[in-house]
């Protein structure tokens, strides 16, 4: 059953007069009255508000494949408008119109909206739940052309697949329609677009983009804000993974203004886990993709800013400006300025010496297995190479819906995987397992993508050509600290130094040699590579920020009284 029909009440809820009445407190504006059939908000526009419906009525209404639109629900007295989405001032993803004898709502901009999912327990709860909700039923019916933007191309075409997986990591609804169906034909020759120009996406506020990268879908659905270079943060989060969100939101919630920075989605690693089982009260997994679609929010709730995908280029760390004295030069050209730095950008997946392979990246080599790749390989054989707990779970969540799957290990299991998934992956009918074997070749092109693999058992020499059009890689990842020119210590890996680690002087333990500067997460040397440790690091550094922020208070406190 549909989240849309199984949870209905908890989807489009309606407040009680009490609770309306608390409600009222937290409003961003008066009471204002709306005419039959008048627009409320568009599809599309930023900064759209939050409105309680407290007389008459008005329809959400979402746009979908070809631009059909159609109605998603009436909102009646006591209900209010909106999704995830409005907590931040992102664009709206559905246009509200008053019904047909108006309505009277009061506004709640983005501000108020949060003022009151925190200042009210009761309320905030119900609001929460149901945005949440709301998103993941837009997400569901997106995957049958309800909602949320196209996708239109070849369906295993490189392109379409990282926008996909993009829209995907990100929580944004999205529809994928295949070139060669009537739709997708009609679609491409009433826009008159050609052969290369594909994919195409059309956005929910109907601009149509050829060929586009993650940051112009990025830029045409507002996911990424625009950054105020004067705007000085308490602290900017380099890194939307556990350890990263987990800093935003304990940050965010003690009144610190945080900036979080993400070059890609919200998750990182973690966010591609197929089942995470061992994460402290969740005793039937959760996936990587929920747990870090909860914290997002969470971090959204408490005002945190949230920039993806947004990359930085260099971290300065050595400016006049004792205010704020780190810049972090960005992708977009643009600026960012901060007091304290935490860096949570953990690793980069490891490419493996393979000849051909960044030729074929995204057209059969894939470094995650998301729902996206799921789709495209079920009923098919594949090769996953890999033995940590990471490829694990991504076997546990691939071999139901491929025909066979080939796990390609350097060395036994034992060594390196927990004993739950070892048990799991023995009891898979469709799973062979290669120990102390290798990949040696790929077969394929960028064209026609991946068409087989060539693998070798290291122990014998001996060679075996597998015919396949998918191979997934968890062979671990490289530190990504490339960004931080020299100004802080690294290990002789790559991993940020922290602590009494980190050179002379005292160190806060996550602090690194340079004041100011924290590491959490897989990117700090010595970490546990756990998605609960990357959470506790984050939390914990809150507390140590603080201290270092109120030292430079104090310093500046005393410069001023010594002048």
């Amino acid at each position: 059953m549909a989240i849309g029909d199984a949870r209905r009440e908890q989807i489009f809820p309606t407040l009680s007069a009490l609770q309306i009445a608390m409600a009222h407190r937290f409003a961003s504006g008066a009471p204002r009255r709306f005419g039959p059939r008048e627009v409320v908000y568009e599809i599309g526009v930023r900064d759209a508000p939050c409105w309680l419906i407290l007389d008459g009525s008005a329809d959400a209404i979402r746009r979908g494949a070809a631009g059909r639109s159609s109605l998603v629900t009436t909102y009646g007295p006591g209900q209010f408008t909106g999704e995830t989405n409005q907590l931040s001032g992102r664009p709206s993803l559905m246009s509200v119109v008053s019904g047909d004898t108006g309505a009277v709502a009061i506004p709640f901009d983005a501000p108020h909206l949060r003022a009151l999912v925190i200042g009210s327990a009761d309320v905030g709860e119900t609001i929460m739940r149901a945005f949440i909700l709301r998103r993941v039923m837009l997400i569901e019916e997106g995957q049958t052309g309800g909602a949320g933007s196209i996708l239109v191309g070849r369906r295993d075409d490189p392109g379409i697949v990282e926008l996909s997986g993009f829209l995907t990591r990100n929580g944004y609804p999205h529809t994928v329609i295949a070139a060669c169906e009537p739709e997708g034909r009609e679609l491409v020759e009433r826009l008159g677009v050609a052969p290369e120009d594909l994919p195409l996406m059309i956005c929910p506020n109907g601009t149509l983009l050829r060929s586009p990268s993650n940051a112009d879908a990025a830029s045409c659905l507002g996911i990424t804000p625009d950054l105020d270079p004067k705007t000085i943060h308490d602290v900017a989060v380099i890194g939307a993974g556990p350890a990263g969100l987990a800093t935003a939101v304990y940050g965010a919630s003690e009144g610190l203004s945080v900036l979080v920075l993400d070059s890609r989605a919200f998750g990182g690693q973690a966010g591609a886990s197929a089942r995470i089982e061992n994460y402290l009260g969740f005793p039937t997994g959760i996936s990587g993709q929920a747990l870090a679609g909860r914290a997002f929010n969470q971090a959204a709730k408490f005002g945190a800013e949230l920039a993806i995908p947004l990359t930085v280029g260099l971290l300065r760390c050595h400016g006049a400006d004792a205010e704020a004295p780190f810049t972090l030069e960005l992708s977009n050209g643009g600026t960012a300025r901060s007091r304290a730095i935490v860096i949570a950008s953990g690793a980069r997946y490891r490419q493996p010496d393979i000849p051909n392979i960044e030729a074929l990246e995204g057209a059969g080599v894939s470094y995650w297995a998301s729902p996206v790749e799921a789709r495209l390989c079920a009923g098919e054989d594949v090769v996953l190479v890999g033995g940590g707990n990471s490829a694990g779970q991504a076997v546990a969540y691939l071999a139901p819906q491929v025909r066979h799957l080939h796990l390609v290990v350097r060395r036994p299991l034992e060594q390196t995987m927990s004993r739950y998934l070892i048990d799991r992956i023995a009891a898979l009918p469709n799973v062979e397992l290669h120990v102390d074997s290798e990949i040696v070749d790929l077969h394929g092109d960028r064209a026609t993508g991946l068409t087989g693999t060539t693998f070798r058992d290291r122990r014998t020499g001996a060679i075996r050509e597998c015919t396949s059009r998918h191979l997934f890689l968890f062979i671990g990842a490289d530190p990504n600290t490339h960004w931080l020119d020299g100004c802080v210590a690294l290990d002789a890996t790559g991993f940020v130094l922290t602590g009494e680690r980190a050179g002379d002087g005292e160190r806060l333990p996550l602090e690194t040699s340079c004041p100011g500067i924290f590491a959490v997460g897989d990117v700090r040397a010595g970490s546990t590579k756990r998605v609960a440790a990357a959470v506790g690091e984050g939390a914990a550094v809150i507390a140590q920020i603080h201290s270092v922020l109120a030292r430079n208070v104090g310093r500046a406190l005393e410069a001023a009284r010594q002048a």
